[in-house]
């Protein structure tokens, strides 16, 4: 990453242990969390290395794991469905393209169902999801930016590394908490870059 090559250069969407994180900070949340599904697509090229990194995270946690696989919008409802009757008590979303693109309605899922949900990006508390951790979206437009004025001043591609992230955000829609039934921790309030009331 440090040398792409040829024309290519950019930021990375993950860093690792991000999934890890995220597990961490859903079981901060959720108290007695002892077991999750997994929203995730095996189709999705990232989702290999992403559940590794959910499953060393769940060993090391104690948290069961229960793979969901989503690979069309129609298979939300069975996926929540198998969540909630193998006794999921919150889910982790590490899809990636098709649940953001569905989000409203994943995040209307989560609420019938009454199942907490962390999410990847900042968009789902947005449309009505409990709580995300990931890439802040500034951060990455920044740093989008700083490239392209760098490559039209003159450098190569091949001479800019890629970037891992180094910003992140950790958002909680506090009224779908409430909903829940679920009391923020005190100790996760201060930490949040928004709290969405």
């Amino acid at each position: 990453m440090s040398r792409p090559g040829g024309n290519v250069t950019g930021l990375s969407l993950y860093s690792e242990a991000i999934t890890a994180k995220r597990l961490e900070l859903l079981k901060e949340t959720v108290p007695g969390l002892a077991r999750v599904g997994v929203l995730m697509n095996s189709l999705y090229p990232a989702t290999p290395m992403l559940w590794k990194e959910t499953e060393v995270a769940g060993q090391r946690l104690g948290v069961a794991l229960e793979a969901l696989e989503v690979r069309g919008p129609e298979d939300f409802e069975a996926a929540f469905a198998t969540a909630k009757q193998r006794n999921a008590q919150a889910l982790l979303d590490i899809e990636g393209l098709l649940t953001f693109i569905y989000r409203s309605r994943i995040t209307a899922l989560a609420a019938s169902s009454r199942l907490p949900v962390m999410y990847p990006n900042r968009e789902y508390p947005d449309a009505g999801g409990l709580m995300s951790y990931g890439v802040s979206g500034v951060f990455l437009f920044q740093r989008f930016a700083a490239f392209v004025d760098k490559i039209l001043k003159g450098a190569k591609p091949a001479d800019l590394p890629i970037e891992q992230p180094t910003k992140f955000e950790l958002i909680i829609n506090v009224k779908v908490a409430k909903a829940l039934g679920l009391t923020i921790p005190p100790s996760l309030l201060p930490r949040a870059d928004e709290l969405i009331e």
